[in-house]
């Protein structure tokens, strides 16, 4: 089965180890620079390959 497009702060929190309050704090920070570059966004969630590319460059994920 195919990765879903958006992760939720709950797989973000995890991802990174840190709580869900925090992770919501990060989502919202990644969310405005979409939003920047004129991306449509979904508040709670992040698209999984931006997210990759902004924390895990060096990773295969960052190649979806």
């Amino acid at each position: 089965m195919a990765e879903k497009m958006f992760m939720r702060v709950n797989e973000v929190a995890d991802a990174l180890d840190v709580s869900e309050p925090y992770a919501y704090k990060l989502i919202r920070k990644l969310n405005e620079e979409l939003k920047q570059r004129g991306c449509i966004v979904i508040a709670g969630r992040i698209d999984r390959r931006f997210f990759y590319e902004k924390f895990y460059t060096s990773t295969k994920e960052s190649q979806l």
